[in-house]
C-alpha cells in the first residue's frame, strides 16, 4: 500500500466560465521511504498539491488517501490531527518564534499534540524529545540559542527538527532553501537525504534543478496536471537505518 495515494484530484475556483483548475485530474503513488521532488513553474499547480497532501486544503473532488486513510473530505478539525499525527512541515522561510531558544521552538508542536503516544509527554519529556531531535540535526550544542543566534542555514536545522518532533511518517518541504545561500542548500538537502536514507519520507516541491536532483523521483506539473514523471538515475538506493530516526 502507498504511503500516499491522489486519483483524479481536483482542485478548482470560480464557477462556470470563470472556473479555474488549478489540480486537473492528478493521480501519483508515492511510496513509504521515497523522496520525491515536485518542480513546475509558478502557477503550475506544485504549491497547490503539497497544500493538499498537507492536509492544509480540501479538493474540490477526487480521492487522497494518506496511509491507507480517506483525507479528501476530513472535516477541518479532523485534518487537524492527521497534520499534527502523521506530517512535518518545512518551509522557505523558517517560521520560528523570534525569542524562543532552538530547543523551545523544536518542542512547540509537542504542546498542540492531542492523539498519539506523544500526547502524553510531561514538558521534561517534551524538551527530551526535542533535544533528541536538534542532535539529530547536528545543533546539540546550540539548544539555547535564539534565531537571531543562528545562521540562516541553522535557522532551518532547527525548522526541521521541529518537523520531526511529533516522529512524523512524511515531511513535506515547500522550498526548504529558498532563502539560503549555495552552501547551506547543500547543508540541508544532505540532511533531508539523510533523513530519507533512514527511512524517512521526503517530499520537496521546488523551482531549483540542483535541489531536485537530490530527490529518487521528480513529478513534473504544468497547468495542474502532472505531465511527466522521472526517476533520477544517478541516485542509488541505499538506504539504512539510523538508529537516531
Amino acid at each position: 500500500m502507498a504511503l500516499i495515494h491522489t486519483k483524479d484530484l481536483v482542485k478548482s475556483y470560480g464557477q462556470g466560465e470563470l472556473e479555474v483548475r488549478a489540480l486537473d485530474g492528478v493521480s501519483l503513488d508515492i511510496e513509504a521511504g521515497d523522496f520525491v521532488a515536485i518542480v513546475g513553474a509558478s502557477g503550475s499547480g506544485k504549491s497547490t498539491f503539497m497544500n493538499m497532501l498537507g492536509c492544509l486544503d480540501q479538493p474540490s473532488s477526487g480521492l487522497y488517501e494518506l496511509a491507507g486513510e480517506n483525507v479528501s473530505d476530513l472535516e477541518v478539525d479532523a485534518l487537524a490531527t492527521v497534520r499534527n499525527l502523521r506530517i512535518g512541515f518545512v518551509f522557505q522561510q523558517f517560521n520560528l518564534l523570534a525569542r524562543t531558544s532552538a530547543l523551545e521552538n523544536v518542542a512547540m508542536p509537542l504542546l498542540y499534540a492531542r492523539e498519539g503516544p506523544l500526547a502524553s509527554l510531561s514538558k521534561v519529556e517534551q524538551l527530551e524529545h526535542a533535544k533528541h531531535r536538534l542532535m539529530q540535526v547536528g545543533l546539540g550544542e546550540r539548544l539555547t540559542h535564539t534565531p537571531s543566534e543562528l545562521s540562516g542555514g541553522q535557522q532551518q536545522r532547527v525548522a526541521i527538527a521541529r518537523a520531526l518532533v511529533n516522529d512524523p511518517a512524511l515531511i513535506l518541504a515547500d522550498e526548504p532553501t529558498g532563502a539560503l545561500d549555495s552552501k547551506m542548500t547543500v547543508e540541508i538537502m544532505d540532511l533531508l537525504r539523510k533523513l530519507n536514507h533512514g527511512g524517512m519520507t521526503v517530499i520537496v516541491v521546488t523551482h531549483e534543478p540542483d535541489v531536485a536532483k537530490y530527490a529518487n523521483r521528480v513529478v513534473t506539473f504544468m497547468d495542474g496536471k502532472i505531465i511527466d514523471v522521472s526517476v533520477n538515475s544517478s541516485i542509488h538506493d541505499d538506504r539504512v537505518k539510523v538508529d537516531t530516526l
